[in-house]
């Protein structure tokens, strides 16, 4: 077997022909090796220098430097777009389900990581040239509505009404949430309405539904303000609910092909491999004994409607819907997609993956929450960071003469930056403790640093090109860029390096790789700075050179953070 394998630190490439390959075909590795490196010399081009054999059988492949000067320069001279980055040649319909807060409750820290990873890999799809549609499944269906329709027949008579329940102002949704709670948890007549009230709403009621309408629509409005913080944008919205029509056919299409039996009551499926402390058979239920559906019915309709149907079904047709939710949800995702497969719902050529995520916890290690132990709102997150932020950036003597709409505009960006990328840049898979010291710090891999290292090298490019002092940058013509440093080709290797790790991120999607690489690539910038002067160089053609390189370096650092869903400022 011949791997290829990228030395990172270089952007050079060894292929190792001492594995395996060389006992099949009765050769000494070297000797392999040798017969490869003739087999590819004449596929190279001008990219790569001749092969060269190393070790027991190495062959290393480097880049040439006019290639790399030349891929720099190109993206140097699409500054202003894409930096010369190809789009795949093989574009899919990919669904990407992420984000699902909950009707009637508010977004809290557990709903950050789906939202803003699955917003991130949507980004980067779609910039690689795929049909990205953001689907956003919220909880807006199910036995809770029972409870909150009956506790607004009571509290808000107007809600029931579809003439006038877009209008009722319903107040703290979490408050009305809690009191009906309390209300079904003690009062058993109200229980026994709200139980009644599902049945109703379910059914199609006019009043259930009237009410149901306006608990989502005073949910919008609120989780909408989260999404614009956030910068959140293109997420459409479907539902448990737009699946409630499908949920019996895929029970009966289930029991047709004898993949669903009855059990204890239920209906359920029974799948290889899975099995109860005890040692019985897990059921994965489809629908409940009172005729209720569960959230293993809800995914397999959505599956079908992602997967199977076409457009003109109502469905996407996808090639890969990715699932991004938390790794506790893990079981029942290989449960759901099990069965799918098993159903027929899943044909070859599409992919269905769940993205997991861990916790976030507190410093102490412990569950992230309040000090009374209420889980932490989403926004009051935000806030705190943006606050954090605003009072570091006032306190520099510096931005004295700055005004505040300035200063608000640029804490938005930094503290909500902050948090993001601090997520963003953590193997996803992996629990990490929030820390707003960390995050927001001006050294390490950090968004604070990233947009500061961005605004430093707009500001070299501003004064070497003799551009105004206006915040706006316009990015200079490029030139041929001249090597006269190895700080220089160091920096170039890694920059051409950009679309190896789209492509990575692209397929086993983590966003951590695409922050690994910007913190390389501002740290290999800094080391470029410091050896060679862009202001002084040698000569008008060796300055022109390492501008272009600038441009190069701080439209790589804006496009992916632009990726990551995060803002930049080219003044600081």
């Amino acid at each position: 077997m011949v791997t290829l394998a990228t030395k990172a630190e270089f952007g050079d490439y060894q292929v190792n022909a001492a594995m395996g390959l060389s006992k099949y075909v009765g050769m000494n590795p070297r000797e392999c090796a040798a017969k490869i490196a003739e087999a590819i010399l004449p596929k190279i081009g001008d990219c790569m220098g001749e092969p060269e054999i190393a070790g027991p059988g190495f062959i290393n492949l480097r880049f040439t430097n006019d290639y790399l000067t030349s891929a720099a320069q190109a993206m140097a001279e699409d500054a202003a777009g894409r930096l010369a980055q190809p789009t795949v040649s093989n574009p899919q319909k990919i669904v990407v389900d992420y984000s699902s807060p909950n009707i009637a409750k508010e977004m809290h820290v557990g709903h950050l990581r789906s939202t803003i990873i699955g917003d991130t890999l949507s980004n980067m799809l779609e910039f690689v040239g795929h049909d990205v549609v953001r689907l956003n499944h919220v909880g807006d269906w199910g036995t809770q509505f029972g409870m909150l329709v009956e506790h607004l027949r009571d509290e808000y008579p107007a809600a029931l009404t579809l003439e006038t329940s877009q209008d009722v102002e319903l107040g703290d949704l979490v408050l009305l949430y809690k009191a009906a709670k309390k209300r079904f948890d003690w009062d058993e007549d109200f229980k026994k309405r709200a139980r009644e009230g599902v049945v109703k709403l379910q059914a199609g009621n006019e009043e259930e539904l009237a009410a149901w309408k306006a608990l989502c629509a005073a949910s919008r409005v609120e989780y909408q303000k989260i999404y614009d913080t956030l910068n959140i944008k293109n997420l459409t919205e479907r539902g448990e609910s737009f699946y409630n029509p499908y949920l019996n056919e895929v029970v009966e299409d289930l029991e047709g092909q004898g993949l669903a039996v009855q059990s204890e009551g239920a209906t359920a499926v029974f799948l290889d491999g899975y099995a109860n402390k005890d040692g019985s058979p897990m059921p994965m239920l489809i629908r409940k004994s009172d005729g209720g559906f569960n959230y293993a019915t809800t995914d397999l309709a959505a599956i079908r409607q992602r997967v199977l149907m076409a457009g003109e079904d109502g469905g996407e047709k996808a090639d890969r819907v990715l699932y991004v939710t938390d790794s506790g949800q893990a079981q029942h995702f290989n449960m759901v997609f099990s069965a799918a497969e098993l159903a027929g719902y899943v044909p070859e050529s599409s992919t269905l993956e769940h993205v997991p995520f861990g916790l976030v916890q507190g410093e102490d290690g412990k569950k992230f929450a309040t000090r009374s132990g209420d889980t932490v709102r989403l926004k009051d997150l935000l806030d705190e960071s943006v606050r954090i932020a605003s009072e570091d950036l006032r306190s520099r003597p510096e931005n004295q003469s700055i005004d505040d709409d300035k200063i608000d505009k640029v804490a938005r960006i930094v503290g909500v930056g902050a948090v993001k990328y601090a997520d963003l840049s953590m193997n996803r898979e992996s629990n990490y403790k929030f820390s707003y010291e960390r995050m927001l710090s001006l050294n390490g891999n950090t968004a604070p640093y990233m947009l500061y290292a961005y605004a430093r090298i707009c500001g070299i490019i501003r004064k070497a090109s003799e551009q105004d002092s206006t915040d706006k940058i316009n990015w200079p013509e490029a030139s041929t860029i001249v090597i006269t440093d190895n700080a220089e080709l160091e920096l170039i290797r890694n920059l051409v390096r950009l679309p190896d790790v789209l492509k990575e991120v692209e397929r086993e999607l983590y966003t951590n790789r695409m922050c690994e690489y910007l913190f390389e690539t501002t740290q290999k910038f800094s080391k470029f700075y410091e050896s060679c002067s862009v202001n002084n160089a040698e000569t008008p053609e060796i300055k022109a050179s390492r501008l272009t390189i600038c441009t190069a370096t701080a439209s790589t650092i804006r496009l992916l953070l632009t990726l990551l869903g995060i803002e930049v400022v080219e003044r600081l």
